[in-house]
């Protein structure tokens, strides 16, 4: 039997792509920090705890060798000598990036996008061979550009399928964006306000999606790059009144032309003066993909999870990344002082 190592078992991605793995035929070895098991795993799957940064632990880890170690939680150049160390025990590598590694050839990207004139003019959609920004440790982008640059230049000793999701969604995101709508529904606002008019496109990436596509790289190993999205991004106005429609509300929206009137009224996770889309023709055609869930199919058990999550806490206590990324996403005071209430 194959053998798999995932890295990163306990987290959003990891738990749908060992369950995948699993029901694939691999033996899957799920390793985290806590080593816990999740309910959607066969009884097969072997849940160990590791250190990611303890050389040895993984070393251990890998054994004698294995056919496939998917990474989900590797960063920056060390994490990728650490793979490429062990190249002679690893059969091909499944890795997890992301988007923000994209900028426009001007030196516009993700990281800029917040500074006046600084939103990337990006070709929509942004190809895989869109240039990136330079590999480093300054921010999360360019230490995300460290990791693909080693991966790719031992792509001869390490085949490694480089995987590019957008704005990941489903269970147990410590990012979850759609609590924007969510919580909003939960305290009875029937009123919510969306700046570009609610026609902000920023693309999404199931969990689920992404774990199809480790499973199907993983069957098929080889040096690539490749986006990992969901197929038609839907706009924030389509996020919101899809949620609406699980949650059996209905709610009224204000449309703003432009940016948002403050950054604590209308501005939502997704909230992007020109579309981000990315192009999914290379995953179609080097392993073919296709999706196995759209936006809307993965919104119940999201939203069930988010609403068991906070039930009895804080949004701030349950999801701190969150709240970290974006503290004014629900200034209700705001919202009501822009109404004229």
């Amino acid at each position: 039997m194959r053998r798999a190592v995932v890295i990163g078992a306990g987290g959003q991605i990891g738990r749908p792509a060992v369950e995948a793995l699993a029901r694939d035929g691999w033996e899957v070895t799920a390793a985290s920090r806590g080593g816990a098991r999740d309910e959607s795993w066969p009884a097969e799957v072997r849940a160990v705890r590791l250190d990611r940064e303890d050389d040895a632990a993984l070393g251990s880890l890998i054994g004698g060798g294995c056919d496939l170690v998917v990474d989900i939680v590797a960063y920056g150049a060390r994490h990728a000598r650490q793979l490429t160390g062990l190249a002679d025990r690893i059969g091909s590598a499944v890795v997890v990036s992301t988007v923000t590694v994209y900028e426009d050839g001007t030196g516009r990207g993700f990281d800029t996008m917040s500074e006046p004139g600084g939103f990337p003019q990006y070709p929509v959609p942004v190809r895989e061979d869109q240039p990136t920004v330079p590999p480093g440790d300054a921010t999360y982008s360019t230490g995300k550009a460290a990791l693909e640059s080693e991966l790719v230049a031992a792509g001869d000793r390490l085949p490694t399928t480089l995987l590019r999701p957008a704005a990941i969604h489903g269970p147990h995101s410590p990012l979850p964006r759609e609590l924007y709508f969510v919580k909003r529904n939960l305290d009875g606002r029937r009123r919510r306000v969306l700046a570009h008019r609610g026609e902000s496109r920023f693309h999404t990436s199931a969990a689920r999606n992404i774990a199809e596509l480790i499973r199907l790289a993983a069957a098929r190993p080889g040096s690539r790059v490749l986006n990992a999205c969901d197929p038609q991004p839907p706009t924030v106005a389509e996020i919101g009144s899809a949620v609406d429609a699980v949650m059996g509300v209905e709610t009224e929206t204000v449309l703003v032309d432009g940016a948002p009137p403050s950054p604590s009224v209308g501005s939502s996770p997704w909230s992007v003066e020109l579309p981000v889309v990315f192009d999914m023709t290379a995953a179609e055609r080097e392993l073919g993909y296709r999706p196995v869930v759209s936006y809307a199919e993965s919104l119940p058990e999201t939203i069930d999870w988010l609403t068991r999550r906070l039930s009895g806490q804080d949004w701030q206590e349950a999801f701190p990344t969150l709240a970290r990324a974006y503290p004014d996403l629900f200034d209700y005071a705001a919202e009501d002082a822009s109404f004229g209430a």
